[in-house]
């Protein structure tokens, strides 16, 4: 196949006219031509690289690797590097290759990371373990590009035996280490940094990100449902900050920040965890509009979704050049990045209308090893008046959490919850044949009744409810085990669900669907009294340990900070 079409080349950032040749899904030849004013070429458009989202979660979409694809082709998106570390936690070495047979089953490039955290931390019950030998058994295979984020940012600074071995097989292999530091500086980072590990995506604030980039790490942006850190990091006035109170990064980035050039400290644009309310609006294709509208250069926006994370991870895409594999996408223009049609392999994927392959079931079994549970299992019990407790504060788009206290009233023995002041129960029920649950409080949620649950539950994904009162919780959580998995809310008003049978993450449904159904599920939240944006997602990271500063297991109350234990109730 050959034809002519003017292209972005993002090795010279130069857009010119050429004529690409094709064959057997890679470019053949890529000949720059001269053009007047009577020619006319072949394509109508842009012709730049397909975008690559170097840091995914394909279980946080709720919907299976090949709906995944099937919606991403529509945004420009032509690859991803996704770390299964969601359903690795559930099913184990088992999940990870279902999870590849079905990517491998759809005209998309799927890459994945080997998850070097699962589970996360000690501190939490999930249903597999992924040692040493599993994490080399995975690096030798094809699909596997990169040893996934290193979570357990402890184990690496105290010098952890297993996590240094794993570490140390990645590098035998290899293959690029992806970080997960959030707030890990000074000589903690070093310590962290000295093993090899190359990215972060955690940073929230321009001084780590700064830090980090100072010291040889790649800086992810990212631009996900809950966590939204691009507004952060491209901040202008925070930056002038840094400036100011750093005095030893002063002379290295001081003509960064007057003249308003962020572009050189970031790396990758990324998205994490994207839900499908978000991901049928647009995926890297709006990431890249909004960094632009943050004042981020389009051509080095563009980099970050398309070359950078090519020659980062060692992929044979992101570039229109002889000898890669030909996944392009046509936009109108560089500024308006409108998708007319997006090709994988030279092959058409998304005709600007419809996309033109099908996608497959993925078989599931029953992932729910657990009994129904009762009002009773979600008392929290003291004996007195009232009594002060230790609450997680959760804040909108921020996985980020702070410890704070409340003073409850107790009734018949049971402290109760405050709706005044905005402080819920919220309880972990162990999925994996335990049983158990861990009850404690939250505030932020702002809602005034019923309860919400859900087997999404980074990154073990036991079933997490937060509620009102015990009885609701109870119902909602009960919703979910029957369903399978999924998410449920359980008011007095109203009650509903949306079902993910596939290891409690995933529906075979496509993703308008899902998003349908969880569109209505926010809109029964928002009813409750809630305002967070993305209720569900920020539940389910009140359970990830690994993220500052206080959280929540199945084995009960967590400080993220001292990394162990804490009581819930304080007297």
């Amino acid at each position: 196949m050959s034809f002519t079409a003017f292209i972005l080349d993002v090795v010279t950032d130069t857009i010119y006219p050429a004529r690409i040749t094709i064959e057997n899904g890679l470019y053949k030849k890529v000949t720059p031509i001269t053009i007047n004013e009577n020619s006319t070429l072949d394509v109508k458009g842009l012709m730049i690289p397909g975008f690559i989202d170097s840091h995914i979660h394909i279980e946080s979409s709720m919907i299976t690797p090949a709906q995944f694809a099937k919606i991403a082709v529509r945004h420009g998106t032509t690859a991803v590097v996704c770390d299964p570390h969601e359903i690795g936690n559930v099913l184990g070495i088992e999940g990870i290759e279902a999870m590849i047979d079905n990517a491998n089953k759809v005209p998309f490039n799927f890459y994945f990371a080997a998850p070097s955290c699962v589970p996360a931390t000690p501190f939490e019950t999930s249903g597999a373990t992924l040692g040493p030998d599993d994490i080399e058994y995975l690096l030798q295979k094809d699909e596997i590009v990169a040893l996934g984020e290193m979570m357990n940012y402890p184990g690496v600074i105290n010098g952890d035996e297993e996590v240094i071995r794993k570490l140390d097989l990645a590098k035998k292999y290899g293959k690029p280490i992806d970080g997960h530091a959030p707030l890990v500086s000074r000589e903690d980072l070093d310590k962290y940094l000295a093993q090899g590990i190359s990215t972060d995506h955690e940073c929230s604030n321009i001084l780590e990100a700064l830090e980090k980039k100072v010291k040889g790490m790649k800086i992810m942006v990212r631009d996900g449902s809950s966590a939204m850190d691009m507004e952060g990091l491209f901040n202008i006035d925070d930056g002038r900050r840094a400036l100011e109170y750093e005095g030893a990064l002063n002379l290295l980035f001081r003509d960064i920040f007057e003249n308003k050039i962020y572009s050189p400290l970031f790396d990758f644009i990324v998205s994490d965890d994207k839900h499908p309310n978000d991901l049928i609006k647009g995926h890297l294709n709006a990431s890249v509009k909004k960094a632009v509208s943050l004042g981020i250069d389009i051509l080095k926006a563009i980099h970050m979704v398309t070359i950078n994370p090519g020659y980062h991870y060692n992929l044979n895409c992101g570039a229109i050049v002889e000898g890669a594999q030909a996944d392009y996408v046509i936009v109108d223009s560089i500024y308006d990045c409108n998708i007319l049609a997006t090709y994988v392999g030279g092959e058409c994927v998304f005709d600007g209308e419809n996309v033109l392959f099908d996608v497959p079931e993925f078989e599931s079994k029953n992932t729910m090893n657990v009994s129904k549970k009762t009002p009773e299992d979600f008392e929290i019990y003291y004996d007195g008046d009232e009594c002060e407790v230790n609450v997680i504060e959760c804040t909108d788009g921020d996985l980020l959490t702070k410890k704070t206290t409340a003073k409850l009233p107790v009734k018949d023995g049971v402290v109760q919850t405050d709706i005044r002041h905005d402080v819920l129960k919220i309880a972990v029920v162990e999925r994996y044949g335990g049983n158990t649950v861990a009850n404690g409080f939250i505030k932020g949620f702002g809602m005034k009744k019923g309860a919400i649950a859900s087997s999404i539950a980074h990154d073990s994904h036991n079933i997490i409810v937060v509620g009102y009162n015990s009885d609701r919780m109870a119902k909602a959580v009960n919703k979910v085990i029957e369903n399978k998995g999924g998410i449920a809310i359980y008011s007095v008003d109203f009650e509903d669900s949306l079902p993910l049978p596939i290891a409690g993450l995933m529906s075979n449904e496509d993703a308008y669907e899902v998003a349908e159904k969880l569109g209505d599920l926010h809109e029964m939240v928002k009813a409750l009294g809630c305002q967070l944006e993305a209720p569900f997602m920020t539940m389910a990271f009140m359970a990830l340990l690994v993220i500052p500063s206080i959280k929540i297991s199945d084995k009960g109350l967590f400080d993220g900070d001292s990394f162990e234990f804490m009581d819930v109730i304080r007297n």
